[in-house]
This record gives structure tokens, sequence and C-alpha cells, in this order.
């Protein structure tokens, strides 16, 4: 077979920069100088994770076949996250999927945060896809969403044509939480934001980033540069999570991520959306804790409390610096309550009262796309 990895016809879709190794190379969702102003290791950890990267190319092949070394991260004692799994989706349409076992995971302490995380380290693994038949197609092969993926090779029939597949006319870009990064999903296809983009046939960017969701100037000074045609983050949530703002920080905060994005896309339709529903944080603030597996927030003094952030007060403020953006002559801010993607009719398939299972990511994707990207969206 021949390598077409390092080919000036594939194009790796949702990574914004590359490290390379003699082994391999591994995409990541922010671009190095951004990497370089983050010292949080498990936002780092994140950006490395694959969620809405894809490799993207034209063949004629019957035979794509990927090597990868796969490593991952659970906390000890949970619930074991899904498999990792490998989506090709030819012409449009998700043809097959391909799970694995191999690969490395980082074991983290459930009790202690300042624990050291422990490495069981594993091999790489070779993922294929046959039977795929000898006309010219488009491919798309989604990376696994929540494991760093360091891609050693990729191949395709000797012989066989290839050729760049073009990018998709609108191009997106989303910015979000875990609950846009997905962990929880059975697939790379299954995120939400993946269903949405697939189902407008737009091309995605994502920036979803588990628990790392903090109006970073480096992430809006990212989304800046970007090309893109239509914009979108859902916010608050890891504000409350991490206890990480107050209401006197929130509102500027936003304000300013809005103003640097502005800065490189001055009229671009840009949508904010609010958290979905979180049953523990909707009247009261954070920081939040898992106990037995269910996400709940920790009770504070009173004389610690002033200012500190609920859901419902993230949403009002998020309403209200919409609307002044608008007085001041911004008709392309919109707002999104998040509740209309995921509610109280949803909260069957909100097992950790936090994240959304795949059912749960699904609707959300699709109600996204006929909200933003239906007929009179602001997205469309």
């Amino acid at each position: 077979m021949q390598s077409i990895l390092e080919h000036e016809a594939v194009r790796l879709v949702g990574a914004l920069s590359v490290s390379r190794w003699e082994s391999g190379i591994m995409p990541r969702r922010l671009p190095e100088w951004a990497l370089a102003q983050i010292a949080d290791p498990m936002f780092r950890w994140v950006v490395s994770n694959a969620s809405g990267v894809r490799l993207v190319f034209s063949t004629d092949s019957d035979v794509v076949e990927i090597e990868a070394k796969l490593t991952g991260a659970e906390i000890e004692g949970t619930a074991q996250p899904p498999a990792p799994r490998f989506d090709l989706v030819i012409d449009g349409e998700v043809r097959a999927t391909q799970t694995t076992t191999a690969g490395a995971l980082w074991v983290l302490s459930a009790n202690d945060r300042n624990a050291s995380p422990t490495l069981r380290d594993g091999d790489a693994g070779t993922i294929r896809f046959d039977g795929l038949g000898g006309a010219m197609k488009r491919v798309e092969v989604w990376l696994p969403q929540a494991r760093r993926v360091e891609l050693r090779d990729l191949r395709i029939d000797d012989g066989a044509a290839l050729a760049a597949a073009a990018p998709l006319p609108v191009r997106w870009v989303h910015y979000g939480s875990s609950i846009s990064h997905c962990a929880e999903a059975d697939g790379p296809t299954a995120t939400w934001p993946a269903v949405a983009a697939r189902a407008a046939d737009v091309e995605l960017t994502s920036l979803g980033f588990a628990g790392q969701c903090h109006l970073d100037q480096c992430v809006a000074r990212t989304i800046r540069d970007l090309p893109a045609d239509v914009i979108s983050a859902k916010l608050g949530i890891n504000v409350i999570n991490g206890d990480s703002m107050r209401e006197r920080a929130f509102q500027p905060a936003l304000h300013g991520f809005i103003d640097t994005v502005r800065d490189g896309h001055p009229r671009t339709p840009l949508l904010l959306i609010t958290p979905i529903l979180y049953p523990a944080g909707e009247d009261h603030p954070g920081p939040s804790i898992l106990r037995r597996g269910v996400s709940a927030v920790v009770d504070r003094p009173d004389e610690l409390a002033f200012g500190a952030l609920t859901i419902g007060r993230v949403r009002e403020i998020m309403a209200v610096v919409v609307d002044q953006r608008r007085r001041a002559g911004d008709a392309n801010v919109h707002l999104l309550d998040g509740r209309t993607l995921f509610g109280e009719g949803d909260l069957g398939d909100l097992p950790d009262g936090l994240h959304p299972n795949t059912a749960g990511y699904r609707r959300m994707g699709e109600r996204f796309a006929a909200t933003a990207f239906g007929a009179g969206g602001v997205l469309r």
C-alpha cells in the first residue's frame, strides 16, 4: 500500500497546529503561539484531543488504513469512557466505524487533584476500512474525539488515485466546553457539533475544550485570525464548574472576548449560546464536584458567596451583553438559550447531571442545525 499521510492532497481539518516526531504527527486544536500561553496541563491535554479533527481527501482506493497511537485519560473509579472510535464518511455519509483497544491511558485520582496521574502505556494500532469500491469518492476519516492521536501512517491501495477534496463552502467555528467537546458521545461524528455540521453541510472547526471554556484571550485571538463564515460560542458552564469568575469579572470578560473576535470578524454572524439545563447549578453557585458519579455543587459560607455566579445568572448576563452589543449597532450578534437544545424534557439523557449521552448530543445537534442553520436561522 502507498503512504499518503504527508501528501499535499490530504487535509487535516480541524487541527490548527501539528506536533511532529520521528514516529508520526499529532494534531492540536490551537496554534503553537496559543499553546505557549497555556500553563494548565488539563487545558493542554484537551487541546490535543482530536474532537472534530478529520483527514479529508479524494481517492478511488478500495481500502483506507490508518496506523495511530491513541492516548486517553480517565478518572479512577468512574465509568469507563466509550471505546475510541474512528468514523469513515464517504461522500457525506457515515460508511463504517472502527473501535480499537490499542493505545495508552492516563489514570487520574478521583479524590486528590494534586496527585500525579499514572500512565498505562500501550502500542499503536491499525484501523482498516475496506470494501469501499473503485470509484472516485470524497473520504473523511474522523478521529476519536476524546483521545490524543499520534498518526503514524495513512495508507491507500498501491496505484490508487489521490486528489484533494474541496472544502465545504461555509466555514463554521465553534467554541465551547466539555458539552461541545462531547467525550461521552459514542464516536466522533456523534458529537453535537459534528451532527449539526453534517446536517447543515458546513465545514466545522471545533474548539470544544472539556473543562477549559473560560473566555481565554488566546482562544479569542485564535478565532479572530481564523477564516470563518459563521461563529458560535456556548459559554458559562465551566465558569460555574471551576468557580473561575464572579459577576464582576464575567460580564467585562465576555465583552472583551467578543471585542477580540470582532477585530477579525466585524460583521460575521456570531451566535452566543447560554448553558443547557444544569440542575445542580441553576440557582446555586459552583464550584462543582462529582459525588458518586453525579455532578454536584459545593456549599460555601454566605460571606464567600457575594457575586458568585449561578447558571441562571450567567444566562441573564449573556442576554444583557448581547442586548448591549445590538443596541450599539452590532446586528450580527445573536443569543440562543441553551435549554432549547437540551432542557427539562431531556433530563433522562443527562446521566451524570452535567453531560448528555449520545442520544442527548444527537438531539442537540439536530436542534442546533434546524435553529441556527435552517430557514430563518441566524447562521444560515
